[in-house]
């Protein structure tokens, strides 16, 4: 065998810098924002019936008088239709308020013959069999209101006047606007 060299024997083997051993081999925290990111990418991709597994409904007002209108909507449907039962109203549909809506909307009118009391009303996403949400509606003794319909009818002429003084200085406004941009053109 040949002889080596007393410095050769001495000589380490080559290896990679610290860093490079340390880039190559993933530390916990690198594992750490990897399985986040896969984590995030998963939750943003998973199918958007996940969001439809609990429905909410609401009625408004939940107290009205015989003759009186409702308001119904439900979302988390995952459904174009809900059907809306009640011995207060009878039947309605709901359907969405335009293509992008995640909410079902609708209203109907109370019997004029409700009796007062709280009414169960049955919310079935896509009809009936379909899944269901429960509230209640109080119907007050009494006929609904009529005339101005609620509207200005508890309020004062100094608020009526208010409100009237507002709405024509806006309409004013609004056509100084208009008439010094044709002028300016």
């Amino acid at each position: 065998m040949p002889a080596t060299p007393p410095a050769a024997r001495h000589a380490k083997p080559f290896t990679s810098p610290p860093a490079a051993r340390h880039a190559a081999r993933p530390t916990a925290a690198r594992r750490l924002v990897t399985v986040a990111a896969a984590t995030l990418i998963a939750a943003a991709t998973a199918p958007a019936t996940l969001a439809y597994a609990i429905p909410s409904a609401t009625v408004s007002p939940t107290a009205v008088a015989p003759g009186g209108r409702v308001a119904l909507s439900v979302a988390g449907c995952g459904t174009q239709v809900a059907r809306v039962t009640s011995t207060a109203f009878g039947e309605a549909r709901l359907t969405p308020g335009n293509q992008t809506a995640a909410s079902l909307i609708g209203s109907t009118t109370v019997f004029n013959n409700a009796a007062s009391g709280s009414h169960r009303v049955v919310f079935e996403c896509g009809g009936p069999g379909g899944e269901r949400v429960t509230l209640s509606l109080q119907v007050s003794t009494g006929a609904a209101r009529g005339g101005t319909g609620g509207s200005i009818g508890s309020m004062s002429p100094g608020q009526i006047a208010l409100g009237s003084a507002l709405a024509a200085g806006a309409l004013g406004a609004g056509v100084w606007v208009i008439r010094r941009r044709t002028t300016a053109s």
